[in-house]
């Protein structure tokens, strides 16, 4: 499988980049931070979406866009392919509205469908084509410096055998809940087998026998009762129609009796009431002669002849016009006033408003004198200030005179120095590691010479060349230990030279941070100056404008007392017409009272007229009245002689009587009866209900027993799912044991095949032992820094062709991915790092994609990516050295 080209639109920091990548070696070069991940990223997300990503679709999208777009073109079994991505991001959360592969036959669209098909296509998931294709920045290092089960964890999962855990863990989790399934499942098959125990104990089916005869009987009895009961109901009710008959005859006579104390009644109120009309007759006679003297007085206060009613309205109406003229006179000067009053108070009120803004203007005038005041004594203080801070700022650069570096340049003498530092520490460990070699191997020819035999083969150890070059051995051990003495001496040296240029890189903070205080206190002395020029401009224009306002309130209250002068003039007209209104109303009120007066005697001449015709009415209605009253009291003596007292009262008691017993049937007899029959009845409920229940019971021990047989299979099915799953990991180990640790040693003896080192064991638990030549054995941790990074990478490279071969054959290899391979390489091992992808090559590795900021791996490479990132657009922007074109991104 080869990838062959990526091409990617507002994809994180790629705005619109294009790449094209071959077969071989392609080493992605660039600065830390510039984006060479990103394209690796990129790739990854096209073939399998957000399932290969450490992030979400939400941080895909180019900050500022709103779609991204990422395109594959890959090549895999002779067959091209093809596969389009787009992520839309509204502002709410990222979607994919585009995911299409083109293959050799139809499309695949959907992004589940798509990752399903390379999923198969591959023989491989997301997570294991990362793993096995993608040997991660800083991961280099972790196989090593990982504790035992760590280290175990790690190449498990890098093998997928976590998978297995994961699912013996599965099958363990659901065993225990099949258990607890099970055991509550026993708990209620044993409570319904007692239930059912308990229930059959009852003998239910002899006690529902007895009381449904219970029920029978009492249901007779209470037939029997009803019967009597309806005889009594005939019985009231015959009596009641006597009664009622009897009722009738007394009403007939009571309604006489009625009427004829009716018509004695009206008798009498018509008397009374025709002697309350003569009383007001003589009454309304009176008062005629008094109305008819007060009309003729109040003609003579009117001035007019007769009581004429038309000439009594024309000078009513006259009268009333004038009223109206005056009260609008009234309203006009009363409206005068108040408009006069209010301008006056308006005036007043601002007159007040402007002397208070005045004072406010005073007082602000006055407060900012003080500020400027205060502000110019801070001044003086901060002027003194600049001066101590020029004063020592000039004495720290002073210090620098003497530095070996200029001022500006101690942060890259201090890494300069650090460089050498780490360089002489290097060394000085080169020549402890090779110190304690001579002298092993010297003391190893020491003991051969003590024993005078070889420990191998039993031969004599005379004229052995471990013997003979005992003296030599001595010497070159002295030269190490001279050696090492003049590294240690260097060492600390540049150390000293290191903690002189660490001290430089803080002088030249202080000075940068003293200049940039006396920049920043020079700039708040030129505003505070410039801010007390204001402040006095301020002062001058408020005591301005609270001097013009003091003006207009003078002129304003001049004003005021103007038109409250005005308005109590009009005041003195209002008392003036009210007098004229309130003699105009008096002539008014003579003229109504007159015409009053000559109505009220009309009124009383009609009302004796018809008291009078009612007095003559009256009469003929008693005397029509007085004949009706003879008739009732004849028919009242009729009906009399008709009603008999005794038939009624013998009546009452029979109908008593059965009525009594009706009460004692509905409220005793009949309900204690019925209640016993319900209460039978409930119990035969009950009964039937735990017959029901005694069978629902039998049905559920059934159902239960036979849930109770399954899950005790399936618990059994689970622990040996459990089992198999810990033995398949353990088998798939050793297996995978065995041809990684071939397939290690093979890439291992590519690269140190003319060193010191034979090989390398790998035991079950993923133990590593590395052996040398001579046979001893070595932890992975003894070996130098950059032979450790190298044994790691050969570990994971032999690792990447154990997932892609398979362990019983060969299968096709994924595109191998180094991201950063050289953080814990020194100078001297970048070299076997070479060695060991051009080893890759040699196995069958058809592309290897190598990306470092490191420029010794250039020359490594077959093709050559270039990356760089605009600082101003923080947007990346990928080159190839020898393409005449150059892919940028999109401003």
């Amino acid at each position: 499988m080869r990838f062959e080209r990526v091409r990617l639109e507002n994809f994180k920091c790629y705005a619109d980049a294009d790449l094209t990548l071959g077969p071989g070696v392609t080493v992605i070069h660039g600065l830390n931070g510039s984006g060479k991940s990103s394209l690796l990223e990129a790739c990854f997300f096209a073939l399998y979406g957000a399932k290969a990503l450490d992030t979400t679709l939400d941080e895909v999208v180019t900050i500022g866009a709103e779609e991204a777009t990422v395109e594959l073109w890959f090549a895999h079994g002779g067959e091209e392919y093809h596969i389009e991505r787009r992520v839309r991001n509204t502002g709410e959360r990222a979607t994919t509205a585009k995911c299409v592969l083109e293959t050799p036959g139809d499309p695949v669209e959907g992004a589940r469908d798509v990752r399903g098909y390379v999923a198969d296509l591959l023989r491989m998931d997301a997570g294991a084509f990362v793993n096995c294709a993608y040997v991660r920045q800083g991961e280099v290092n972790k196989l090593i410096n990982a504790s035992p089960s760590q280290r175990q964890d790690m190449i498990d999962d890098l093998l997928q055998l976590g998978t297995l855990e994961e699912y013996r863990e599965r099958a363990s989790n659901a065993r225990i809940g099949v258990n607890r399934v099970l055991d509550g499942k026993r708990e209620l098959l044993d409570d319904t087998v007692s239930r059912i125990e308990e229930k059959e104990g009852k003998d239910l089916h002899a006690t529902l026998n007895e009381l449904e005869t219970e029920r029978n009987e009492l249901a007779e009895k209470i037939e029997a009762k009803e019967e009597k009961r309806k005889q009594a109901e005939r019985t009231r009710d015959h009596y009641e129609g006597v009664l009622e008959e009897a009722a009738e005859k007394r009403e007939r006579l009571e309604e006489v009796e009625e009427r004829i104390e009716s018509l004695q009644s009206k008798i009498a109120e018509t008397e009374r009431e025709r002697d309350q009309q003569r009383e007001r007759l003589s009454t309304l006679r009176e008062a005629i002669e008094a109305k008819a003297d007060e009309r003729d007085d109040l003609l003579a206060e009117t001035g007019l002849d007769a009581a004429d009613p038309d000439a009594a309205a024309d000078r009513l109406a006259d009268l009333r016009e004038r009223t109206d003229d005056l009260r609008d006179r009234i309203e006009d000067l009363r409206l005068t006033a108040q408009e006069e009053s209010g301008r006056a108070d308006r005036l007043v009120d601002e007159a007040d408003e402007r002397e208070e803004r005045a004072a406010s203007k005073r007082e602000e005038a006055a407060d900012l004198e003080s500020t400027v005041e205060d502000t110019e004594e801070r001044l003086v203080e901060e002027r003194e200030r600049v001066a101590d801070l020029e004063s020592t700022l000039e004495a720290k650069r002073e210090a620098f005179e003497d530095a070996p570096c200029e001022l500006g340049a101690a942060s890259d003498h201090r890494e300069s120095v650090a460089e050498t530092v780490s360089e002489r520490q290097q060394a000085e460990a080169t020549r402890k590691t090779e110190l304690k070699n001579a002298r092993e191997s010297l003391e190893e020819a020491e003991r051969l010479k003590a024993e005078g035999k070889c420990p191998e083969c039993g031969q004599a150890v005379e004229g052995s060349p471990h013997v003979e070059a005992i003296e030599e051995r001595r010497e070159a051990v002295a030269d190490l230990e001279a050696a090492l003495d003049d590294a240690r001496e260097e060492r600390e040296t540049a150390e000293a030279r290191l903690e002189r240029a660490d001290e430089l890189v803080e002088l030249e903070g202080e000075i940068e941070q003293a200049a940039s205080d006396v920049e920043a206190r020079r700039e708040r002395i030129a505003e505070r100056e410039a801010t007390v020029e204001s402040q006095r401009e301020r002062i001058a224009t408020l005591r301005e404008e609270a001097e013009t306002l003091e003006t207009a309130a003078a002129e304003r209250r001049e004003t005021a007392e103007e038109a409250e002068a005005a308005a109590a003039e009009a005041r003195a007209a209002i008392g003036e017409v009210n007098g004229e209104r309130m003699s105009v109303k008096e002539r008014v009120e003579t003229l109504e009272s007159l015409r009053k007066v000559v109505d009220d005697i009309a009124d009383h001449e009609a009302e004796r007229e018809r008291l009078r015709e009612d007095r003559a009415k009256a009469d003929e209605v008693n005397e029509e009245r007085r004949e009706r009253l003879g008739e009732q009291r004849e028919r009242r003596e009729r009906l009399a002689e008709e009603f008999d007292e005794t038939t009624v009262e013998e009546a009452r008691a029979n109908k008593r009587g059965a009525e009594e017993y009706i009460e004692y049937a509905d409220e005793e007899l009949l309900p204690k009866l019925r209640g016993r029959h319900d209460e039978t009845q409930s119990r035969i409920g009950a009964i039937r209900n735990e017959l029901d229940a005694l069978a629902d019971l039998r049905e559920r021990r059934e159902e239960l027993a036979a849930t109770v047989e399954r899950l005790e299979s399936l618990s059994e099915e689970t622990e040996e799912l459990q089992a198999m799953y810990a033995d398949l990991r353990a088998e798939l180990r050793q297996r995978n044991v065995r041809k990684l640790e071939a397939l290690l040693n093979e890439t291992f003896s590519l690269v140190y095949q003319n060193d010191s080192y034979a090989r390398i064991q790998l035991d079950g638990d993923y133990a590593l032992t590395v052996y040398q030549k001579d046979g001893e054995a070595l932890e992975p941790e003894q070996l130098s820094g950059g032979e450790r990074a190298l044994f790691n990478l050969s570990l994971r490279c032999a690792i990447y062709r154990l997932l892609a071969e398979g362990i019983e054959g060969a299968a096709p290899m994924p595109p191998l991915i180094l991201d950063e391979p050289t953080v814990f390489l020194d100078s001297g091992h970048v070299s076997k790092l070479v060695e060991l992808i051009e080893s890759m090559r040699q196995v069958g590795v058809e592309q290897i994609v190598v990306v470092s900021h490191d420029e010794e791996l250039v020359g490594a490479a077959d093709d050559l990516v270039q990356v760089e990132k605009d600082p101003t657009t923080n947007r990346s922007a990928v080159t190839r050295s020898e393409a005449a074109a150059v892919l940028t991104n999109a401003d």
